[in-house]
C-alpha cells in the first residue's frame, strides 16, 4: 500500500510540475531600450527558436557562435528566426549590447532583465533551447549544449 501511494505522490508532483506548452505573454527590453512582449516574437508566422543565455555562460556561448556559423546556412534550408535572451543580471546587463555585438549574432538578442520570462518557462539551468512553433506552441526544448545537438534542432525546424 505505501509502494502505491509513494508512486502516486510521485505521479503527481510530476504532473504538477509541467512544462509549459505555450509561449508565454512577458515583457522583454530589446538592446535600444524598447519593451516589447514575447508573444510578438510570433508576428513573421515562423518558428522561432529561443536560447536563454548569459555572458558568464560558456556553453551558452559556444551553442550561439554555433548557430551564427550555420545561420546563412540554414536560412537557405528552412525559415525561422532566432532569439537569444539573456538573463544577465542587473550588474552585468550593460555588458550584453558589446558582448554580442563582438559575436556577430545575426539573430535578435533580448534582455530578460528581472528574468520574468524565464521563470514563465520554468527555465533552471542555461543554456537552454526552445523551438515554439508558429502558433505559439512549444515543441522541443533541451538544457545544455553538446557539440552537433544543434542538428536536431534543424531537423526539428525541417519538420514544422
Amino acid at each position: 500500500m505505501k509502494k502505491y501511494l509513494l508512486l502516486g505522490l510521485i505521479c503527481l508532483l510530476i504532473s504538477g510540475v509541467s512544462a509549459q506548452t505555450q509561449l508565454p505573454a512577458v515583457q522583454l527590453h530589446t538592446l535600444k531600450g524598447e519593451t516589447i512582449s514575447s508573444r510578438s516574437l510570433l508576428n513573421d508566422g515562423v518558428p522561432v527558436v529561443l536560447s536563454f543565455w548569459s555572458t558568464i555562460c560558456k556553453p551558452c556561448i559556444e551553442e550561439l557562435n554555433v548557430f551564427r556559423d550555420q545561420w546563412t546556412k540554414w536560412q537557405k534550408e528552412v525559415r525561422f528566426s532566432m532569439v537569444a535572451v539573456s538573463v544577465d543580471d542587473a550588474r552585468s546587463v550593460a555588458r550584453v549590447r558589446g558582448f554580442a555585438a563582438a559575436r556577430e549574432w545575426p539573430f535578435t538578442v533580448l534582455l530578460d532583465k528581472n528574468q520574468d520570462f524565464k521563470r514563465a518557462l520554468n527555465v533552471n539551468t542555461i543554456p537552454q533551447l526552445y523551438i515554439i512553433g508558429a502558433d505559439g506552441k512549444i515543441v522541443y526544448s533541451h538544457i545544455g549544449y553538446t557539440p552537433g545537438s544543434e542538428k536536431k534542432v534543424l531537423d526539428i525546424l525541417k519538420g514544422l
